[in-house]
């Protein structure tokens, strides 16, 4: 089931640049969804649309069935946002900023609800310091609790981990999962690819503005994954035999193995018919190992200009 939908969405600004192009989007309730593209390709847009922080051109947005325009007060409450930039007043106290941030959106104060998200975040002891004297990391956790205030039912996180180190990084992805486990519907975007492909369930992919592709992630890593077999070799050979030059092999400067790259999702990839060819070529093969391409690989073959 949709918890927000996005049909024919397009913003265009004053100055005639088009932004948004005809954007059509399902986020499923309760899962993690990560939307990848390029810098400048429309992402922080698309969130600032849905949130009602800037108005689209035209097209309509659902967020659990409400109308963004139409019903702004019910939609804006179901939303949480994480924005890239690290919007906190400075000289304010962790437990202000965040119980402050529950009362805009007309929330009754619930000190039992605060204290239990400044936990989980581990900001419980930092709680009555200052926001100007906290790390990076720190901060963008209390951009966290306080966009997680007033309950939403969907979280936006505009790259959460920027400036963050490693540790904190680990430590905030496991809040994430822990804020799906409760039922949030969680929709990121990184420049950490890696991190998408360990968290997202679905991958979305943004650029010039469009939406280029919506895929289940191990879907996409099927369908557009490569894999390569990298054949370690008895001996080293002076080159690549005639024979074998339909598989395109690499040799490496060693000369002491051969790399084939193939569509792991072809029914018939040459692998037996290499295998074959190479020992009538009498090369014998030590070991056989393979990669998968990350998703890291596949965004830079949807993003890379045609």
């Amino acid at each position: 089931m949709a918890i927000l939908s996005v049909h024919n969405l397009n913003k265009t600004y004053a100055g005639g640049f088009q932004a948004l192009k005809n954007i059509n989007l399902e986020i499923r309730k309760g899962e993690i969804f990560a939307l990848l593209g390029p810098n400048g390709a429309g992402k922080t847009t698309l969130i600032n649309a849905i949130c009602g922080i800037i108005k689209p051109s035209s097209g309509q947005i659902l967020v659990d069935g409400f109308d963004i325009i139409k019903d702004f007060r019910a939609t804006r409450s179901l939303i949480g946002l994480v924005p890239q930039e690290l919007t906190t007043d400075a000289f304010e106290t962790v437990w202000n900023t965040v119980n402050f941030s529950r009362g805009i959106f007309g929330k009754t104060p619930d000190h039992a609800y605060v204290e239990r998200i400044i936990k989980q975040l581990s900001l419980w002891d930092k709680r009555n310091g200052k926001i100007m004297t906290l790390s990076g990391g720190m901060k963008r956790r209390v951009m966290i609790a306080k966009a997680l205030s007033h309950e939403p039912r969907i979280l936006f996180l505009d790259e959460p981990t920027a400036g963050v180190d490693v540790s904190l990084r680990k430590d905030m992805w496991e809040q994430v999962r822990q804020l799906k486990d409760n039922g949030v519907t969680i929709i990121l975007t990184t420049h950490y690819l890696d991190e998408a492909e360990q968290m997202a369930e679905r991958i979305g992919v943004i650029n010039n503005g469009e939406i280029i592709i919506t895929e289940n992630k191990n879907e996409l890593m099927k369908k557009l994954g490569r894999k390569t077999l990298v054949l370690d070799l008895k001996h080293p050979v002076g080159q690549v035999p005639a024979s074998l030059g339909p598989w395109n092999l690499v040799l490496s400067p060693d000369r002491a193995q051969l790399t084939y790259t193939y569509v792991s999702t072809h029914a018939d990839n040459g692998i037996a018919e290499l295998l074959a060819g190479l020992s009538a070529a009498g090369i014998g093969i030590k070991d056989i190992h393979t990669d998968q391409s990350s998703l890291e690989e596949i965004f830079i073959q949807l993003v890379k200009p045609s």
